[in-house]
């Protein structure tokens, strides 16, 4: 097992590489994220929390208009972000520590990350999106519905998910609705809120 203290981005420094090869030949969850961006306005500022490369996710919402605002722990990453969006804001930072560019949004995707930070984090990242979302605001996230841990195939670490009803009491402390839940062809499930208006 790799020791999550040497590694920035949980593991996916280490293995970004290996994780590029096997991401970006894949337009799984492409579907998914393009249904929630209909409900942004157009050219909307969009925060990308955990985006990788950017592709395949960051390319389609950047083709479609949307101003994206990319946050990696990778260094690897964030700069294949930048390279492959030169428009984008970009920022290599654990979601933990960031101020999220000090601004708000009309969308948050929070895409193959949550469920990799431990459960602390994950629960203090509830209260930060929402209130880095304007009102009106939309937030997509995955995480198993289940409450489970696993390892990790990539970095060997472990995962976990909170599950679907903590996720969805999170939200409502965090003063969001849950509108709708999706699962994507390769079987990864969706959490969509909004925070009021």
């Amino acid at each position: 097992m790799n020791n999550p203290t040497t590694d920035p981005a949980n593991g996916y420094e280490t293995h970004a590489a290996e994780f590029r090869h096997w991401r970006e030949q894949s337009n799984i969850g492409v579907e998914t994220v393009l249904q929630w961006a209909q409900g942004l306005p157009p050219g909307a500022a969009v925060l990308d929390l955990g985006c990788g490369s950017g592709l395949p996710l960051g390319k389609v919402l950047a083709e479609r208009g949307f101003s994206l605002y990319g946050i990696d722990a990778s260094p690897t990453l964030a700069v294949a972000y930048q390279q492959l969006l030169p428009q984008a804001q970009v920022v290599c930072e654990k979601l933990e520590d960031s101020d999220f560019f000090q601004r708000q949004y009309a969308g948050v995707l929070c895409v193959g990350v949550l469920f990799l930070l431990p459960e602390a984090a994950q629960r203090q990242l509830f209260a930060k999106v929402a209130a880095a979302l304007l009102p009106g605001g939309l937030w997509l996230f995955s995480a198993p519905a289940q409450a489970c841990r696993w390892v990790d195939v990539l970095t060997g670490l472990e995962s976990v998910s909170l599950g679907a009803a903590a996720y969805q009491q999170l939200l409502e402390q965090a003063g969001l609705q849950l509108q709708a839940q999706y699962q994507d062809e390769g079987g990864n499930f969706y959490f969509a809120a909004r925070k009021p208006v």
